[in-house]
């Protein structure tokens, strides 16, 4: 049930691990793997015929170490377990061999708090690891040179208090201390030689390395690297931090520098947000660094290693897979689409919450093949198992509408697509599928029908009429003038003029559907309009039209228009309020509006109708009395008094009338008026 603008959860997990950090997902006590990228294999030098293995058959090389311990007691206590710069010895070439990683193992739990999956993610650092251990190395030669030269320096102080005590050994004494010179040149050159070394190892290292020297951290050593992660040359070389960088100034790295060097301790940071400059502009890298003090024979800092690397590319891809992510959630969200994953052979489900509900269930309900089945209404589920067969049999996508039936009782329309997929031998074990609710739709659909069929018999009823009375007159029309004439010429201008109003409430329709219904406003009286108004009711003599109000009112608005919604209501009341004589018109003026009133006494509106009497299509059914019409005519007046950003409603009671009223708003043109009138 994919649709072409969006990825499904499988193929979402297939981005995810094309990630360059090891990952792997277990479930189960014995540690069963469900599956693992192509750097966690690599890792453990396997490739995929391990999936679905559990992990002791399929690292027998880790069961003296403590990896399955540690993953039993994530499964068993749902919680996470993290580690860094840890050991594990993994069978390369036929041999063991160590290596160091920072891997989490973090528990994924189920509604319930048990733990559903294990996440195992990991990174190798055992280039950082070396590194430090180099380091280390380094700081404890550079230690022992340091002790040396310092005892050397007590014997020759000896040395010397000896020759100021002693004149006599002076000779004896000056050959000592030859030969002390010559150890302390050796140590020297020793001394020389460590630190010629330590500047190859961090120059030609794989990683980004470099040697902050004193407070103020000047550069004393990089590598190729770190200057391209600084975008710098060797230009910067003796220069302090700030100076060699002035982008940094307001970034967080100074003051971990400085924390670093007063207290001693090395910093880990991961994944943290550099600003580059970049020509003129400042770019944003993500950056794994660490920084190492050195320290003196005193255990005070002298240097900063810093070991760092550039994870941009994976930080932005993560968080590309998440935006992604996110907004297909948003995307399904807000066109209430559902997605599931159907187990062929056991008929379970995993579906989200959207999916159930578009069926009638809730979040946390259990829901499965065999209740989607029978959801479906009888007459269409052979089809749609027949579709699902043939969509697995040409692995194609299959497509359908149908009914389901809730377990209230109600009837709901689902569109649905789905997709098989396939295991390892090619036999279709799983169907990918996602629904979407469309009564809506169906439901606007059917009205439209209905209101066709209405519309073809509204307007079939005059024209057969109209059609009658010209084959009468066509037959007469050699005889004498009389009263058939004149009766079957009324009946033709009545059938005409019916056919007139359906085909302009047809006409208003269309220019309200492409919000064209343009509005010319003028100035005029509205008492004057109101009494011109409504003629065809007035030469009936059936009615009496009673006008209440300022006489003197006028407004600013489309007098055709306003005429077209008073005569509309004028007509609903003759229509449905036939036993009412009178009809009261009445025009109020308030603060910020005018209010417009029709008035009838017949039988009133049941308080189920009014909510839907401004609907588009509705069509009134007045105490089982079922009256003609398109059921447009309250929808256009509600439509043009919007237009006029009024207001429009109805108060009615059984028994006593109804009064359908209309606001339009005031503005200076009303204030004219109402001084002119006082």
């Amino acid at each position: 049930m994919n649709s072409p603008e969006q990825i499904d959860a499988e193929k979402l997990l297939s981005v995810l691990f094309y990630s360059p950090n090891a990952t792997a997902i277990y479930r189960g006590g014995d540690i069963t793997i469900l599956t693992a990228n192509q750097a966690m294999l690599d890792f453990w030098g396997k490739d995929r015929s391990i999936i679905g293995k559990d992990f002791r058959t399929v690292l027998p090389e880790l069961n003296d170490q403590p990896f399955f311990d540690i993953l039993k007691n994530v499964w068993d206590s749902g919680e996470t377990f993290t580690a860094k710069d840890y050991p594990a010895d993994l069978l390369v070439n036929g041999s063991f061999q160590t290596f160091y990683f920072d891997f989490e193992y973090k528990a994924i739990l189920d509604d319930k708090g048990k733990t559903e999956y294990i996440l195992h993610t990991a990174f190798e650092v055992t280039e950082r690891q070396n590194a430090l251990s180099m380091v280390e190395e380094k700081s404890k030669s550079e230690q022992k040179l340091i002790d040396d030269l310092s005892a050397l320096n007590e014997e020759y102080l000896t040395t010397n208090e000896d020759l100021v005590s002693k004149h006599e050994e002076l000779f004896i004494a000056n050959n000592e201390l030859l030969k002390i010179r010559k150890e302390l040149l050796t140590a020297n050159h020793t001394l020389a030689e460590n630190e010629k070394r330590f500047k190859t190892l961090v120059e030609k290292s794989p990683v980004a390395m470099a040697s902050l020297r004193g407070e103020n951290f000047e550069v004393d050593i990089v590598n190729d690297m770190v200057l391209q992660i600084w975008n710098k040359d060797r230009s910067i070389i003796g220069k302090p931090l700030e100076e060699a960088l002035p982008e940094i100034k307001g970034q967080a790295f100074i003051d971990i520098l400085t924390e670093v060097y007063t207290s001693g301790q090395p910093y880990y940071g991961k994944e943290i947000k550099a600003l580059i400059q970049n020509g003129n502009d400042l770019v944003e890298h993500y950056l794994n660094f660490a920084y190492q003090p050195i320290f003196d024979e005193n255990k005070k800092s002298t240097s900063i290693l810093v070991v760092a690397s550039d994870v941009t590319e994976q930080v932005k891809a993560r968080e590309s897979v998440v935006e992604f992510k996110n907004r297909l959630e948003i995307a399904m969200d807000a066109s209430r689409m559902g997605s599931t994953e159907v187990n062929l052979a056991t008929g379970n489900m995993e579906s989200t919450p959207q999916f159930k509900y578009n069926f009638g269930y809730s979040a946390d309900e259990e829901f499965n093949y065999s209740d989607l089945y029978n959801a479906i209404l009888p007459e269409y589920r052979e089809h749609i198992r027949e579709l699902v067969r043939e969509a697995i049999l040409t692995n194609g996508i299959y497509k359908a509408e149908y009914p389901v039936k809730w377990k209230d009782g109600s009837i709901h329309w689902i569109q649905a697509h789905g997709r098989p997929r396939y295991d390892n031998n090619g036999v279709a074990d799983r169907m990918v599928g996602m629904t979407t609710e469309i009564t809506d739709k169906k439901l606007a659909e059917q009205r439209k029908d209905d209101f066709l069929s209405v519309a073809s018999h509204e307007l079939k009823t005059p024209l057969t009429a109209v059609k009658a009375s010209i084959q009468l007159l066509n037959r007469i029309k050699d005889k004498p003038y009389s009263q058939t004439h004149v009766r079957l010429i009324e009946q033709s201008d009545k059938g005409i003029e019916k056919m007139c109003m359906l085909i302009d409430d047809l006409l208003n329709m269309s220019r309200l559907g492409q919000d064209q219904l343009m509005l010319q406003y003028n100035t005029f009286n509205l008492h004057e309009m109101l009494s011109k108004s409504c003629h065809h009711i007035r030469l009936e003599d059936k009615y009496q039209l009673i006008l209440k109000g300022n006489e003197y009112l006028e407004v600013y608005a489309d007098e055709h228009r306003i005429e077209q919604v008073v005569v509309n209501l004028v007509s609903n009341a003759v229509k449905y309020a036939k036993d009412s004589r009178e009809i009261h018109i009445l025009t109020e003026s308030f603060d910020d509006h005018v209010k417009i009133s029709v008035q009838d006494f017949g039988q009133g509106i049941s308080e189920s109708v009014i909510p839907h009497l401004f609907d588009r299509y509705y069509r009134a059914d007045y105490l089982g009395t079922s009256y003609s019409g398109l059921g447009l005519g309250l929808y256009i007046c509600s439509e043009i008094i919007r237009k006029h950003s009024g207001k429009i409603g109805v108060n009615s009671k059984i028994g006593e009338g109804s009064t359908f009223w209309f606001t339009i708003p005031k503005n200076a043109e009303y204030e004219k008026a109402e001084v002119a009138a006082s």
